[in-house]
């Protein structure tokens, strides 16, 4: 699995990084992306859809493998 920010459509909510820290960081305008190339552990991959469905925006994108 990975995900993916769509910076054009994320407004800086960041529930995507308080709720999985582990995949999603925010820069300094408060844009939010994805780590590890947004690669997603297998373990982590509720996480990475508690991200996605709780993005406001649909900004985060999610391709599975």
């Amino acid at each position: 699995m990975k995900v993916h920010v769509v910076k054009e459509k994320c407004q800086g909510h960041n529930r995507c990084y308080t709720l999985a820290p582990e995949l999603f960081d925010v820069d300094d305008l408060g844009t939010a992306f994805e780590l590890n190339e947004g690669e997603v552990p297998k373990e982590l991959e509720d996480k990475a859809r508690l991200a996605f469905d709780n993005c406001p925006e649909f900004a985060i994108e999610i391709t599975e493998d």
